[in-house]
C-alpha cells in the first residue's frame, strides 16, 4: 500500500468515525518519526523531522563550531520550518548569519540569535501559558536569559524576575504573587544555589534549578550549586545542567505545553 492509500484509508476511518482524530493524529506522528527527514550537509545532518516530533525545530548550538557551519545550519533548518534558534553565539556567529539571514535578532547578552517568520520579531510571536524565570542575582543574568530567550521563540509568555536572591529573601517575598502565577517556574543561581529550594517551598507548581558558575573558588565553577539543587529537601524541583538556560527553558516549554490547551499543537513545519 503505497502512502497516499494509507492516508486515504486513515482519512475515511476519521469520516466514518471508526478513528477519532487525536488517534488520527497520533498514527500520523508515529509515521512521520519511522520516516524521519534529514539534510546532509556533508558537515553536518539536520533534523527535519523534530518539531513534529518534539513540538519544536531543531536548535543550533553554536559553540564549537564555526560561524559559516552555524549559518548553512540555520539556513537549511527554516527551508522547513517558520523559526530557528541559535545559543552560545557570538558576534562572528551573528554576523555569518546575518548574512544569510538579514531578519536575525541578536540578543547578546543572552548569547541566542533567533529568527523567526520575516517582517516579526521575537516580541511579535503569539505568548501563552505563564513561565516564570527567576535569577538570583544579575550575575545570573546571561544564563537566565538564554532560558527567557527559548521560551519566547518557542511560544510562551514569559516574566522575568532578576536579583532576587536569598541573600535579599525579602526580595523574593514581595514578588511570590507574580511568580505563583505562572504554570512553571524557571530558578537560576550561582554561589550557594539556595534559591530554587526556597521558591519550591513556595509554590505549587514545578520548579526548574539551573545552577550558575558564579562564584568564588570553592563554589567550584557551579558544583557547589548544582549539588545543593540536587540536595534539595522542597519538593516539585528538577535540576538541568550548569550554566544549561537553553535546557531550563526548552524543559519549562514542554511542561507549560502540556499546561494550556491552545500550546498542544508543535511549530509549525513546511514539509
Amino acid at each position: 500500500m503505497t502512502h497516499e492509500e494509507q492516508l486515504r484509508e486513515l482519512l475515511a476511518a476519521v469520516q466514518r468515525g471508526d478513528r477519532s482524530v487525536d488517534d488520527a493524529l497520533q498514527a500520523l506522528r508515529v509515521a512521520g518519526s519511522q520516516q524521519v527527514a534529514a539534510a546532509n550537509l556533508g558537515f553536518a545532518t539536520v533534523d527535519h523531522d523534530r518539531a513534529t516530533r518534539c513540538g519544536f525545530p531543531e536548535v543550533v548550538f553554536c559553540q564549537g563550531k564555526t560561524p559559516a557551519d552555524a549559518a548553512a545550519i540555520a539556513t537549511e533548518i527554516l527551508t522547513r520550518a517558520d523559526r530557528v534558534l541559535l545559543t552560545r553565539a557570538d558576534d562572528k556567529h551573528h554576523a555569518a548569519v546575518q548574512a544569510a539571514i538579514p531578519h536575525v535578532e541578536y540578543h547578546k547578552r543572552a548569547r541566542c540569535l533567533t529568527v523567526t517568520p520575516e517582517g516579526t520579531s521575537l516580541s511579535d510571536l503569539a505568548q501563552a501559558g505563564h513561565v516564570a524565570v527567576v535569577a538570583a542575582g544579575t550575575s545570573d543574568l546571561p544564563i537566565a536569559k538564554e532560558a527567557a530567550t527559548t521560551l519566547r521563540i518557542a511560544g510562551n509568555r514569559v516574566s522575568e524576575f532578576s536579583d532576587i536572591g536569598v541573600a535579599g529573601i525579602h526580595r523574593l517575598l514581595e514578588r511570590m504573587p507574580e511568580i505563583r502565577t505562572a504554570n512553571v517556574v524557571v530558578a537560576v543561581a550561582g554561589m550557594e544555589g539556595a534559591l530554587p529550594s526556597v521558591v519550591a517551598g513556595l509554590v505549587d507548581k514545578p520548579v526548574i534549578a539551573v545552577p550558575t558558575s558564579v562564584g568564588y573558588g570553592a563554589s567550584f565553577a557551579g558544583l557547589s550549586a548544582l549539588l545543593t539543587m540536587l540536595n534539595s529537601c522542597a519538593a516539585g524541583i528538577g535540576v538541568v545542567n550548569i550554566d544549561n538556560g537553553f535546557g531550563a527553558g526548552y524543559l519549562a516549554s514542554q511542561i507549560n505545553r502540556n499546561a494550556t490547551p491552545e500550546r498542544s499543537k508543535p511549530q509549525r513545519s513546511t514539509q
